[in-house]
């Protein structure tokens, strides 16, 4: 049975790779910049896309950064920023920068190290996530403060795999970024690795300010290892780190991220 369920969840990620690298036909692609750069971490060039708000333009601001897995054009970046530009216009919350990795090997980057064959049977290399992750943190931020006003406030959002590995950076690396966005994270990875060993993680926490928002759909692995981090969350009571769980048992692992995505930004945004 367990074997069973290990194909299945298999089959799902590769099902939800495949659509977030479908191109999304309603979504009008936003006017953005455009740029490649080589990657010392990672040994290869990876392409950038920056969505910046119209008052960008015209106010001289620094602005928050938002960082987002799957952000390629035919990826999951062109109704992100749509969503962020109707957000801003509504001011539900501030103005705020849209940086956007396009994926190279998407199943490798967001991916930890496992030691599950099941797992190790959705790409020929999997485990790259702290190389990817080393990457955005030594190369692509700094790329990003230079060449844009930014604050010193920064975050990331990802769905599915790129929940993942959201969940892991905050869990490992939480200096990395101030606010987290996971949305049906694959944390059945590696035997629920991450929910196991959230405890030893949280205990070397930083003592900044963090908050995570993450959602779990109805997809039956994938919810229960969401609630059980949720209680996990909740019985540590842990005052630097605010968070919010929202049990989406209505929505499936293909629908959770259209579905949530407003609610999770606003949340997020204005709790930092």
């Amino acid at each position: 049975m367990k074997t069973y369920f290990s194909f299945l969840l298999i089959g799902v990620l590769l099902t939800t790779a495949c659509a977030n690298n479908a191109p999304q036909d309603a979504d009008p692609i936003p006017k953005q910049d455009t740029f490649t750069m080589l990657s010392q971490e990672v040994g290869e060039e990876r392409v950038m896309n920056v969505w910046t708000p119209e008052s960008y333009q015209t106010s001289g601001d620094s602005l928050i950064v938002v960082y987002m897995l799957d952000g390629g054009i035919q990826e999951d970046f062109p109704h992100v920023a749509n969503t962020l530009q109707e957000l801003i216009q509504a001011q539900k919350i501030p103005p705020v920068l849209l940086v956007g990795i396009e994926n190279t090997q998407r199943r490798k980057d967001l991916s930890g190290p496992t030691s599950i064959e099941q797992d190790k049977e959705i790409a020929p290399v999997v485990g790259g996530s702290k190389q990817f992750r080393a990457f955005v943190s030594n190369e692509l931020i700094p790329e990003i403060n230079k060449r844009y006003r930014t604050t010193d406030k920064k975050g990331i959002l990802g769905e599915s795999l790129a929940g993942l590995f959201v969940t892991e950076t905050l869990l490992l690396n939480p200096e990395i970024f101030d606010f987290y966005m996971a949305f049906d994270p694959s944390l059945w990875w590696n035997d629920q690795y991450l929910v196991k060993t959230a405890n030893q993680h949280l205990e070397q926490f930083p003592d900044s300010h963090k908050t995570f928002w993450f959602a779990g759909s109805g997809a039956e692995d994938i919810s229960a290892n969401a609630r059980n981090l949720a209680e996990i969350l909740k019985a540590r009571d842990q005052k630097n780190l605010k968070w919010k769980y929202a049990d989406e048992t209505n929505e499936t692992h293909q629908t959770i991220f259209r579905a949530t995505k407003e609610k999770a930004i606003i949340w997020t945004l204005n709790n930092l």
